[in-house]
């Protein structure tokens, strides 16, 4: 009964040289592990983040930095001193090096669960306490495009995953992502991920850009992971121009912040707060908001409509 526990305590650990924290990567029940410079480490189990008997020095920190971003196909140094890389368990790395990090080499870990959930692993985990998993199945069997908020660490990726999970087999998942986390249990999925600029600044690709590739691809349903900059005008467009079923996360600490977030991203795109309004009430057929406490849930539902000018969230 515990082989599979123990296998995938192995392929989390051997996907990387995680050194001083690889018994914590190691662990499937640890979803996030904090390096925080010279000192202990620090990891989160479903309950917050809690103080291990792990210590690091700073040297031992930043070389761990330096390798974890290099082994994802990125660079850490000074010229660049923070950083994104996932590594090919689906391990997601964020790194910063002094003197950027004040307090010494900052280094965040996400560890992604051992499988990818289902709608009925979230349920029994009190995901659904609020809103029932029937009502959230039901948005994704009609194909509304879903926007996912939440604040960091809430669950976006992880219930975006395990709905489009339930998503028709006939169907064309295209996922666009800066650094890819989406796990989703589909037969047809193609995953786009953005890539950094090399040392001479050449050769990076952005989100933006990866929408509009996305678009010539025949997608069924249109995913970006994380909107966070002025992808989001490609998005909406892609979004208001027949491609139902898609889906985006955003990070927000309140469903009424929403709306501003929403208006601050396009603003990076040169839309005004009446375009983002027009675009986003009609783009999306749902918000879902998430909360981290007192753990991980759905907290409410919503819909985006238009008052004045200004976009609202019902």
């Amino acid at each position: 009964m515990h082989e599979p526990a123990v296998a995938r305590r192995r392929s989390r650990a051997a996907v990387a040289d995680f050194g001083p924290v690889t018994s914590l990567v190691a662990d499937p029940r640890v979803t996030d592990v904090f390096v925080n410079g010279a000192g202990p480490v620090w990891a989160d189990r479903g309950s917050g983040a809690r103080r291990t008997a792990i210590v690091v020095s700073e040297q031992q920190a930043r070389e761990l930095a330096v390798r974890l971003v290099a082994a994802g196909g990125r660079h850490l140094d000074e010229a660049t001193p923070a950083g994104d890389a996932r590594l090919a368990d689906g391990i997601r790395v964020h790194a910063v090096l002094p003197p950027v990090a004040r307090t010494g080499t900052a280094i965040s870990i996400r560890l992604p669960p051992p499988r990818a959930p289902h709608l009925t692993d979230l349920g029994a985990a009190g995901f659904f306490d609020t809103v029932p998993p029937a009502t959230v199945a039901e948005l994704v069997r009609t194909r509304l495009n879903l926007l996912i908020t939440g604040a960091g660490g809430s669950g976006k990726t992880t219930l975006l995953g395990a709905l489009l999970a339930r998503a028709d087999p006939a169907e064309r998942i295209v996922t666009i992502e800066d650094v890819a986390e989406l796990r989703i249990r589909h037969p047809h999925v193609v995953a786009l991920e953005a890539r950094q600029a090399n040392l001479e600044g050449a050769g990076g690709i952005e989100l933006g850009r990866l929408v509009r590739e996305a678009l010539r691809m025949r997608p069924d349903r249109l995913v970006v992971g994380e909107v966070r900059g002025a992808e989001v005008r490609e998005l909406l467009s892609a979004l208001n121009t027949g491609h139902d079923g898609g889906a985006g996360t955003l990070h927000a600490n309140s469903m009424a912040d929403v709306p501003a977030r929403l208006e601050a991203l396009g603003a990076l795109a040169g839309m005004d707060a009446s375009a983002v309004a027009r675009q986003a009430a009609s783009a999306f057929g749902a918000v879902l908001h998430l909360e981290r406490s007192p753990h991980r849930r759905l907290a409410q539902l919503g819909t985006l409509e238009i008052e004045g000018d200004r976009l609202v969230v019902r």
